[in-house]
């Protein structure tokens, strides 16, 4: 059965503000000579990790909205000399816009039923006919939103 984590993504702006945040630490990761990964790290390792490698997916939360989606590659321990044991979950470079939906504050991260994430967001292709292509991703979702789209 597929598991999700979700989780507050501090910092950010917006998915394009991810996206460039991605960027530069997957180039990062090539310069180090290491595997051209996201990492994020966090203090527990989940306890249903094997189901979060069975399709799970990484749900952002930005602005107090869930935005968008990475799968998850890896889920992996590690011991720090200064913190302890921690877990850092890998994932590849795709970020993948979802329906916003509304989601309170949180700390950490929380599990997330394959019946409670919110859909993918299909980008307006070609066939469109309300002349919405070429939107940047979130306009399209606002859009959306507000019953426009």
């Amino acid at each position: 059965m597929t598991l999700h984590l979700i989780i507050q993504c501090v910092g950010i702006e917006s998915i394009d503000h991810l996206r460039r945040s991605i960027a530069e630490e997957v180039a990062e990761a090539k310069d180090r000579g290491e595997r051209p990964l996201c990492r994020h790290h966090t203090r527990h390792f989940p306890r249903r990790a094997d189901e979060l490698l069975q399709g799970g997916s990484l749900y952002w939360i930005i602005r107090g909205r869930t935005r968008c989606r990475q799968p998850i590659k890896g889920v992996e321990r590690i011991d720090d000399p200064e913190s302890g044991k921690r877990c850092v979950l890998l994932f590849g470079p795709e970020i993948i816009p979802t329906v916003p939906a509304p989601r309170d504050p949180m700390q950490g991260w929380r599990y997330l039923e394959a019946k409670d994430a919110p859909a993918d967001l299909e980008p307006l292709g070609r066939g469109s006919r309300r002349g919405a292509r070429g939107l940047p991703p979130e306009m399209i979702a606002e859009l959306r939103a507000l019953g426009l789209l």
